[in-house]
C-alpha cells in the first residue's frame, strides 16, 4: 500500500468482524441528472411489500438520492468493468453466509429479484460476509445511508486503504458505523468490497465533502494511488 501525505493519516477504530451473512440486489431502474438520482417510488413500495415477506434478521429497501465525488473512473474502464449506478438497492442481513445463500434461493427471494430485474436496466446480485465494521448500522431512523461500490486488483490493498480512509472520516465527519461486505466465493467481483455505512443528517457529512481539501488530498488521492475505485452514493431508506 502506498500512503499519500502520512501525516493525515489515522487509522480507523474498527471493531471486529461479524459473522453475519448479507444478500445486496441492486439496479439501474430510474435516472441520473448529473449527481442527482430518481429512482420509481412505485417500485420501491412494491419491493418493500415483498421484503416484508422475507424471514432474515433484517431486510430493507433503499433509493438513491445522491452521488458524490468518488475516484477511479479509468481504472474501471481498463477493466472493462460498468460504473454503479444502482439507483435502487435491497439490502438482507442473515444470520451467517450459509444463511444467505440459502435465502437467495427461496420463492420469496426469487419473486423480489424478478420484480426488479423486470424493471431495471441492469441488476448486480451478491452474496457476501463481513470483512470489517465500525459499527452496526442502524436501519430505525431516517438517515443518509451510504453504499460505497470499492474495486481494486488487489483486495488486500483495498483494505488497508478502507482502514486508513474510514477513519479520516470518522475523525472529519464523525461516522458512527460502516460494515463492509464482501462477496463470497463464486460471486461476482466487479466490486469487490461494498461499503454500507450511516449518517444521522446531510450536514454531518456533506461539507466536508465539499469544503474539506484532505477529502482530496488524502482520502481520493490514497484511492487513486493504489489503483482503488471508489463509487459512493447515497440512499434514503423506503
Amino acid at each position: 500500500m502506498k500512503l499519500i501525505n502520512d501525516h493525515l493519516a489515522v487509522k480507523a477504530q474498527a471493531l471486529p468482524a461479524t459473522g453475519d451473512g448479507f444478500v445486496m440486489l441492486a439496479g439501474e431502474v430510474g435516472s441520473w441528472r448529473g449527481p442527482f438520482a430518481s429512482a420509481p417510488t412505485r417500485l420501491a413500495a412494491r419491493l418493500k411489500a415483498l421484503v416484508a415477506g422475507i424471514e432474515a434478521r433484517e431486510a430493507n429497501v433503499f433509493r438513491a438520492v445522491l452521488r458524490p465525488p468518488g475516484e477511479g473512473g479509468e481504472v474501471l474502464a481498463a477493466r472493462g468493468i460498468r460504473p454503479a449506478r444502482f439507483d435502487v438497492v435491497v439490502l438482507i442481513r442473515t444470520a451467517s453466509v450459509e444463511a444467505a445463500l440459502e435465502l437467495r434461493e427461496s420463492a420469496a427471494y426469487q419473486e423480489l429479484a424478478e420484480t426488479l430485474r423486470a424493471a431495471s436496466r441492469r441488476t448486480h446480485q451478491i452474496v457476501a460476509d463481513n470483512a470489517g465494521r465500525l459499527g452496526d448500522v442502524d436501519h430505525s431512523q431516517d438517515h443518509c445511508y451510504l453504499f460505497n461500490y470499492f474495486h481494486a486488483d488487489d483486495r488486500e490493498t483495498l483494505l488497508k486503504v478502507w482502514e486508513y480512509t474510514a477513519g479520516w472520516f470518522q475523525a472529519k465527519t464523525a461516522l458512527p458505523n460502516s460494515a463492509l461486505m464482501r462477496p463470497v466465493e463464486g460471486e461476482p467481483a466487479d466490486y469487490g468490497l461494498v461499503n454500507h455505512a450511516s449518517w444521522p443528517t446531510w450536514r454531518t457529512f456533506l461539507p466536508s465533502l465539499i469544503f474539506r481539501p484532505t477529502f482530496r488530498t488524502f482520502v481520493l488521492a490514497n484511492f487513486k494511488a493504489n489503483g482503488v475505485a471508489a463509487q459512493p452514493i447515497i440512499y434514503r431508506r423506503v
